[in-house]
């Protein structure tokens, strides 16, 4: 074959490049950035810690580490969780050979667990390698696990029982239900719950410190609301508005327009009248609303939220409010018009 001479030979990274290697990329994602590296640094979830601390302080690694379930709500720590631990029983060099990680939701086939699963988990291991005290065993995490089919649920199950000596599971999942009985009865269930408000608060406030971001104590308790618990959410905010506005104040207005939520003065201004119960007032109301592009079921989570801890409104009066919501959330579902529900809402709610 003739040599191809418009082709282009590779330039060598200049000096002082992100290319060289054992420099971090200045792109890189806070979140990866900044997970958890050990067990010590998992935040609000001491139970889980400090049962799995156990199996690390255990020399009998057979008996300690059984195959493991996390659920819980997302961004709370679960992945993180599992990697801390399999980086402290196998050590940096190792566990890359030991552990196997998929995210079921992409690879969620029976034929995945038949080949993939299968094929990683027949395979033993040694006690250590170059020193380093390993267990007899790898680790197979399948991240998302409630997304898995139920005839690969089942080929799990089976593959989890006949090469249990040589290989555990860690199945990761937001809603336990979705995972069948005979697999969850074969593993340790671990439940993760929101992170608390002054462990995110904390985390919040140690990245932009490192990171140099001058974000107010007022902008940070608006990340922390807004996350709902999501320690992933929330960091994925704050680089994503630090980005936008580098040196300069990131304000609360800021986050509220990164994360797509209504703006407090527009959720007064809609709850100003609807209490004033004139018709006029709330349809101008709904149609500013409605033509600043809000979404409307994310207005009608915050107007949820809002109602609910409403001290002027009597629990009758939440109830129906409520219901109301409901109904015009499944009509939003079923593809009914915005402006026209929310009318309707605040029409018909009192």
């Amino acid at each position: 074959m003739a040599p191809n001479f418009f082709q282009q030979k590779p330039k060598p990274a200049p000096k002082g490049s992100a290319a060289i290697p054992g420099r971090e990329l200045p792109s890189r994602p806070w979140i990866e950035k900044y997970r958890p590296k050990h067990m010590n640094d998992i935040s609000s979830q001491e139970e889980v810690v400090a049962v799995l601390q156990k199996t690390l302080e255990s020399q009998n690694y057979d008996l300690k580490l059984p195959h493991l379930l996390f659920y819980g709500p997302p961004g709370t720590g679960k992945t993180s969780t599992i990697l801390a631990l399999a980086k402290e029983l196998y050590g940096p060099d190792m566990i890359r050979d030991r552990v196997l990680e998929l995210n079921a939701s992409d690879e969620r086939g029976i034929d995945v667990i038949r080949a993939k699963v299968k094929n990683f988990a027949k395979v033993t291991v040694s006690h250590s390698v170059n020193g380093w005290p390993c267990p007899p065993y790898k680790i197979i995490i399948l991240d998302e696990a409630d997304s898995m089919t139920t005839d690969a649920q089942s080929a799990l199950r089976r593959t989890m029982e006949t090469y249990s000596k040589s290989t555990r599971f860690c199945l990761i999942c937001n809603y336990i239900s979705r995972i069948i009985e005979p697999l969850a009865s074969r593993c340790a269930k671990f439940r993760f719950k929101p992170l608390d408000t002054a462990s995110t608060t904390s985390r919040i406030e140690h990245i932009c410190q490192n990171e140099g971001v001058n974000a107010p104590r007022e902008t940070v308790e608006t990340l922390v609301r807004l996350a709902d618990g999501d320690m992933r959410r929330s960091i994925m905010l704050l680089q994503s508005a630090f980005r936008l506005h580098k040196t300069n104040v990131i304000t609360k207005e800021v986050i509220w327009e990164i994360a797509g939520v209504v703006p407090e003065p527009v959720i007064d201004g809609l709850l100003a009248a609807w209490h004033s119960r004139d018709v006029a007032k709330m349809e101008l109301a709904v149609e500013r609303v409605v033509r600043l592009g809000y979404s409307g079921t994310q207005l009608l989570d915050q107007l949820q939220d809002r109602i609910i801890t409403d001290d002027h409104l009597s629990s009758i009066q939440k109830s129906k409010i409520s219901i109301s919501i409901a109904e015009m959330d499944k009509a939003l579902v079923d593809g009914a018009d915005e402006q026209l529900q929310l009318l309707r809402l605040f029409v018909t709610a009192y």
